[in-house]
């Protein structure tokens, strides 16, 4: 979905970033009843490589860990990490994210759970929140509508059996079509993101045409430009053709250097990513509500992706009750004694 964007963006910042070293990799969170969370995760690799700095969520050697090799049918090997620790509560896993050094750990991440007594019930909340990467950036709602939202969220085993199956025709274009509208939010971001370090950058140094929000009236031509010369994005802004364009001339000589540090900053902001990972939950007791995706096992499934972040907080919630069976039985016993109470008083009457 961001084939496009993401050759844009690595021209526009003139790095390439590469993810192909981090694993494949499944967080399940098993929550306890009483806040303490077991937390499993699956790596896997076509290399016996798990080297720290491509490890996608925090790992030490406090984790219980066995390695194997796993053989398909078709004789392709796989190396396979699999971990496993008991956190007794929340406030761990955080300190957890906060000390992260893999290759994700620049992501603000965070995990929440909320307890709460109802009487007959007692409801459990968990979620897993990432923070957004853009300062600047715009919600994807604005650029999709309720059923492309649907598709933009949807984890990829689900879109591909679309793609692939009797509708095929249909999906195709229909993901065309998201596709384009993401391009397009993507490159907005991307410009937006640019435009703020840029005004930044030239804070006290720029005449009245190159402040913030003359900028950002012009917007939509920077976008126009950068689709128009998509092919030949990266010489033309090596040579600060695209920057005169929409600065002019004078101006992109004088800024250029601050153009191309805006522009490193932005991208460095957008090309977090997040390579094959998905979060599990388990809850106790019996689902009540989520906004994730169920499995064939019935748990609880949610794709990350760098999309989801970008421009607002991603969270990955989930609710559960459980009944409280005393609460009940003192309930019973309490109506059998009222009633009998009411039965012996018009006994007596």
């Amino acid at each position: 979905m961001r084939r496009k964007s993401i050759k844009l963006i690595v021209s526009f910042s003139l790095v390439l970033i590469a993810a192909c070293d981090e694993p494949e990799t499944v967080v399940t969170d098993i929550v306890h009843p009483d806040g303490s969370v077991t937390r499993k995760i699956e790596m896997k690799n076509m290399e016996n490589k798990f080297d720290i700095s491509n490890i996608q969520v925090p790992f030490d050697s406090t984790w219980i860990v066995k390695d194997s090799l796993e053989i398909n049918n078709e004789g392709d090997t796989t190396w396979v990490k699999r971990a496993e620790k008991l956190f007794k509560n929340i406030d761990e896993i955080n300190r957890d994210y906060q000390a992260d050094s893999g290759s994700n750990k620049e992501a603000e991440r965070k995990a929440e759970f909320k307890k709460k007594f109802k009487w007959f019930n007692t409801r459990y909340r968990f979620a897993e929140i990432i923070d957004k990467t853009l300062s600047s950036g715009y919600p994807v709602a604005e650029f999709l509508n309720q059923e492309e939202l649907k598709w933009f969220y949807s984890p990829e085993n689900v879109t591909h059996d679309k793609l692939i199956g009797p509708d095929s025709i249909k999906f195709k274009a229909f993901n065309d079509t998201v596709s384009k509208k993401c391009d397009r939010w993507i490159f907005h971001c991307l410009f937006s993101e640019w435009i703020t370090s840029f005004v930044s950058l030239t804070n006290g140094k720029a005449d009245i045409d190159l402040t913030l929000e003359s900028l950002k009236k012009r917007e939509n031509d920077f976008v126009r430009i950068a689709e128009a010369n998509d092919k030949e994005f990266d010489s033309l802004w090596t040579n600060g053709i695209i920057l005169k364009e929409f600065i002019g001339e004078a101006d992109a000589r004088k800024f250029k250097a601050e153009a191309d540090s805006a522009a490193n900053l932005a991208t460095h902001q957008v090309t977090i990513d997040f390579h094959n990972y998905y979060v599990k939950v388990v809850m106790p007791g019996r689902l009540t509500g989520t906004n994730g995706f169920i499995d064939s096992t019935g748990t609880i499934l949610w794709p990350v992706k760098a999309e989801y972040f970008l421009t607002q907080p991603y969270e990955m919630w989930a609710e559960s009750k459980t009944p409280n069976i005393w609460t009940r039985i003192v309930s019973g016993v309490f109506i059998l004694f009222v009633i009998a109470g009411i039965i012996f008083k018009a006994i007596k009457k």
